[in-house]
């Protein structure tokens, strides 16, 4: 079988029962940082008599055809990451697939999640959410990625690195408003846990200076006060992405959906503008 293990995201003691049976009793132990899972297995003082091997993601892909060979000879596998659910922004995913495609039985161990935590401590709404995980790390592609996404209702998640971390704000504050509400949420259950709450503007201006630790943002979904753009903006949205390398057919395509406009009408009004 294989075991999904979700590891504690900063507290050892957040470790279920589970866990450590499952630590303890499996054939191989696919861990993302190895040195991690036996400092983890010393602060739950258990002793781990399987083979541990490494799994992240520069070796993922070769080492899921071997984790899968073992759970076809009716080993125990257990993925780990250093933190959270496998599979959620970590590896996972692959093995995952791969097992299900040949048959194999997977389960999930459930353990704390870095999403869902700072979900609940942002103080906005989280009847609705969608995780978006990492944004792109190039500018471009990064506005291009959040621009599809001002329309969304839902809460949005996002993981970052700090040394990012502004530039992404910046980015979100241009493309979302600079006062639409978030949550930038530090070292969650850790000794110098952070949630600093504001618009995205203020957040950003926060985030110019030196910010460490793992990052997690929620940042609030488009409300329906919120008025929707008139034609003349969604044409000078349209202009603004063909600035930035998207052929125009494509910028009409992804503008008229995230505005919900029928696409012929956002066509007309782009061809009917004069070229500035």
């Amino acid at each position: 079988m294989l075991v999904l293990a979700g590891a504690p995201i900063g507290q050892p003691k957040d470790a279920s029962p589970r866990l450590r049976e499952v630590l303890a009793a499996a054939d191989v132990i696919a861990a993302e940082d190895t040195r991690r899972l036996r400092r983890l297995a010393a602060d739950l003082e258990i002793a781990i008599g399987g083979r541990v091997v490494s799994y992240y993601d520069a070796n993922e892909s070769a080492r899921a055809a071997e984790l899968l060979e073992a759970l076809r000879e009716g080993r125990t596998v257990v993925v780990i990451t250093d933190a959270g659910m496998p599979g959620v922004s970590d590896p996972g995913y692959r093995l995952t697939r791969l097992a299900v495609e040949a048959g194999l039985p997977v389960t999930a161990l459930p353990g704390p999640s870095a999403v869902t935590t700072a979900l609940a401590v942002s103080g906005l709404p989280s009847d609705r959410f969608c995780f978006e995980g990492f944004p792109p790390r190039k500018p471009g592609e990064r506005s291009r990625r959040l621009a599809a996404l001002a329309a969304e209702e839902r809460t949005m998640v996002f993981f970052e690195a700090p040394h990012r971390l502004h530039a992404t704000l910046a980015a979100m504050a241009e493309a979302f408003g600079a006062q639409r509400p978030a949550a930038v949420c530090r070292e969650l259950t850790k000794t110098y846990e952070e949630v600093r709450r504001g618009g995205l503007g203020e957040l950003a201006e926060w985030a110019a200076g030196e910010v460490r630790g793992e990052i997690t943002l929620v940042v609030a979904g488009r409300t329906a006060e919120e008025a929707a753009p008139g034609i003349e903006e969604l044409v000078e949205e349209v202009a603004r992405r063909e600035g930035l390398g998207v052929s125009r057919k494509q910028a009409i395509t992804e503008v008229a959906k995230s505005a919900g406009v029928p696409k012929r009408d956002l066509y007309n009004a782009v061809h009917a503008t004069p070229p500035s």
